[in-house]
């Protein structure tokens, strides 16, 4: 019966729609029901004793089914509008945005207050000043506001056990405009305020996560990050191709990861420069990479020179993962090295997993063995082709920035990276030794 009511419903709510959208355009406030195409939401998470108070601000055109009174000139009617901001934020707030505490949803929300403020206003800089405006005297009759250059201010009371639990939170506002930002902070008693910039429907976000909680999403985020970065998918496959043992190769993989967790840690942390022309330079030496283990796959390469090839090259590919771990270090909460140490796991787990599919695959691709040659410099320059294209696309974007300027604090700066990088070089030579003379001593003993 489900299955039946629904598909009629759907049609029924898409036809009212379309009728309604044909009304609205005989009045001169069509544009006023459009899907705007960008929200902007301010949010205040603050946990007080036994309830909790979500307070929010989201421009009054997101409201696009709620019937605003207007007077006969068009503007708000102040006057009659009190009743219909509660409908509005029952409908697009309270039923859309799912509160938690220690992993239990929480119940529907009463709607404490709600009004209409200037969008000049500037009272949601801080919790107490939104709050403040929140009771302040609501805005005379004699105000000329369309209803669509307004914004809505909601206070929210959830009932909670204790303001000391866990909380979380997962703002559904998608719905609101074709691209929906949430920029929620939350406070919790005694602590430190965090923020977090939010966009679309982004998951379930813990507001104060535990280490645990750290850890396990930034190792799910680190292994789908891998798998879903095509450079990086390329610069393993150029990896694996000449060599297809799993061990020796999972050897190299892990020194491509140490290498990289040094730059990425390092530029999470703000050691790496800031320059606008610098995540363009990254991107452009992560495609030349790609293309010289292609080069090397094609001319000849050997086991023991491919790790630290992939050791060097791993610092480069270090920068290019904070780049899109940048956005995410806000979800860590006190956590920072805890994640940071997650996400390379994740990496690593990533890297692994991707090699214990290519290398069986590869392995029947080449086990004809008058075609390996020829296959592996097949796919060497299939690879080597989109890295060369990705090479001059990257030289194109990267040429739009200035040079930097030679100054003395750009010099202390390389110089600062330069021993950094003999530092690490040293170590790895140390590292090559120590594996070589092993290597020896195990000769020997075997004779």
């Amino acid at each position: 019966m489900n299955s039946i009511r629904t598909p009629a419903l759907r049609l029924a709510r898409n036809f009212a729609a379309g009728f309604a959208a044909l009304l609205l355009t005989a009045v001169p406030y069509a544009s006023a029901h459009d899907i705007p195409d960008e929200v902007r939401v301010n949010a205040f998470v603050k946990p007080e004793g036994n309830h909790l108070n979500l307070l929010v601000r989201v421009p009054l055109k997101a409201m696009r089914d709620v019937d605003v009174p207007r007077r006969s000139d068009g503007f708000l009617d102040f006057a009659r509008v009190d009743s219909t901001l509660r409908d509005a934020a029952a409908l697009w707030l309270s039923d859309d945005i799912e509160l938690y505490e220690d992993g239990a949803r929480l119940g529907k929300p009463r709607v404490v207050d709600a009004r209409v403020s200037l969008e000049s206003d500037k009272s949601f800089a801080s919790y107490d000043q939104a709050l403040a405006n929140l009771a302040a005297p609501r805005l005379k009759n004699a105000t000329e506001l369309y209803w669509n250059q307004g914004m809505l201010d909601v206070l929210l009371e959830y009932a909670i056990a204790s303001e000391r639990s866990a909380f979380s939170i997962r703002p559904r506002l998608e719905r609101l405009g074709l691209k929906v930002s949430t920029v929620l902070r939350f406070l919790p008693p005694g602590g430190e305020l965090r923020a977090f910039d939010l966009h679309g429907d982004p998951g379930l976000v813990y507001l104060d996560p535990t280490w645990l909680q750290a850890a396990l999403s930034f190792v799910r985020l680190g292994f789908t990050h891998i798998l879903d970065g095509t450079d990086h998918l390329l610069f393993l496959l150029c990896l694996v191709v000449p060599f297809r043992r799993f061990w020796p190769l999972a050897g190299v993989v892990t020194a491509f990861t140490v290498a990289h967790s040094i730059t990425l840690i390092s530029a999470a942390l703000g050691y790496g420069p800031d320059a606008l022309w610098f995540p363009p330079l990254i991107e452009l030496l992560i495609a030349l990479s790609i293309l010289y283990m292609a080069v090397e796959n094609v001319l000849g390469s050997s086991l023991p020179r491919r790790w630290v090839i992939a050791f060097g090259f791993g610092l480069v590919h270090g920068f290019g993962f904070s780049f899109g771990l940048h956005q995410q270090l806000q979800f860590a909460g006190s956590h920072l090295l805890t994640s940071l140490l997650s996400f390379n796991l994740g990496v690593e787990l990533g890297q692994l997993a991707v090699l214990l599919v290519l290398v069986p695959a590869l392995s029947v691709l080449l086990r004809n063995a008058k075609l390996e040659k020829p296959l592996t410099i097949l796919l060497s320059l299939l690879v080597g082709h989109t890295a060369w294209h990705w090479m001059f696309e990257r030289w194109d974007v990267l040429r739009k920035f200035p040079l930097p300027a030679m100054d003395a604090a750009l010099l202390a700066s390389l110089l600062r990276w330069l021993m950094a990088l003999l530092v690490i070089a040293g170590l790895a030579w140390l590292v090559a030794a120590a594996i070589r003379g092993s290597r020896l001593r195990r000769v020997d003993d075997q004779n």
